[in-house]
């Protein structure tokens, strides 16, 4: 990089790409630090890639995220928080186990780079390893799966009861059924936000009746969520998101969420296009659990 004269973006190099271990040999991914090389050398600003994702088809994510079990589930969650994961070496893995559950698959995500050695240690007769995910750039690739599977698997559920809560004001209920499909998904915990602003919006955007513009991307001091009927003599809804801290959290955040609505006068820009039937909804998220709240009275 010196070389190069991009050393001053260094640190970044080191976050995205490097994390893996060859006996004691610390090693950069040798792809990736070519192509952000090159894409430095015409930007020195540029920003870092995911370049590893272009290689392959990451079959092996897929699968496993598809084929998850509870425990795998929770496997996968605890590698996406930073922690590590302890596996059995197994040398004579072949393609064949890529599809296969347990240790083969942890061993095979080992071997071909999607985990990275932190530590080995023996316990007779067997070699173990304490693994991790290597850098950002293979995080990114973990979660853009995960966001992929999780798009793939909403559009195929009916959503109907959610809705029907929604315009019913049934909080409890409507509540219920997020928590239901929170419990049955993989979630990342440091990227929450946009994790569960996705996940939400993934949801809202399966009903036929209602079109769902999402205001997360444009940073514009927008609300998190609006969801309008076609007609303006329809409903709409504003949906704010918030991600508590604690479990003990969610009731005050979700009731945050809804005073940050009315306080910022998010209402407007519906009002503004035409609409009269105008509801708040604040949700508040922690891990596997979520608090919903209305706003106490409708707009019209």
């Amino acid at each position: 990089m010196t070389y190069y004269g991009v050393e001053s973006r260094f640190a970044t190099m080191k976050e995205w790409y490097d994390g893996y271990r060859f006996g004691d040999t610390q090693v950069y991914n040798p792809w990736s630090v070519i192509k952000f090389l090159y894409d430095l050398q015409t930007d020195i600003d540029a920003f870092p890639r995911p370049y590893w994702i272009n290689t392959s088809s990451n079959d092996i994510i897929k699968n496993m995220i598809v084929h998850a079990d509870r425990e795998t589930k929770g496997q996968i969650e605890t590698l996406l928080k930073g922690d590590t994961l302890d596996i059995r070496v197994h040398e004579e893995i072949t393609y064949e186990d890529m599809y296969e559950k347990g240790e083969s698959l942890w061993n095979f995500l080992y071997f071909t780079g999607y985990l990275t050695k932190r530590e080995a240690y023996f316990i007779e007769p067997s070699i173990f390893l304490r693994v991790s995910i290597p850098n950002v750039e293979v995080k990114t690739i973990y979660e853009s799966t995960i966001m992929r599977w999780l798009r793939r698997r909403i559009e195929k559920q009916d959503f109907h009861d959610l809705y029907h809560a929604m315009e019913e004001g049934d909080a409890e209920r409507m509540g219920e059924i997020l928590n239901e499909q929170l419990f049955s998904t993989i979630s990342f915990y440091d990227s929450a936000e946009n994790f569960y602003h996705g996940f939400l919006t993934g949801i809202m955007s399966q009903s036929e009746n209602y079109l769902v513009k999402s205001n997360r991307e444009s940073g514009n001091g927008r609300s998190d969520i609006m969801v309008k009927s076609p007609s303006l003599r329809g409903r709409a809804f504003i949906l704010e998101v918030k991600v508590s801290s604690a479990i003990d959290d969610l009731e005050r955040d979700a009731e945050k969420a809804v005073k940050q609505i009315y306080d910022n006068k998010y209402m407007d820009e519906l009002r503004t296009e035409g609409y009269r039937k105008i509801d708040c909804c604040g949700i508040a998220f922690y891990r596997k659990d979520c608090e919903v709240r209305f706003g106490k009275q409708r707009l019209s």
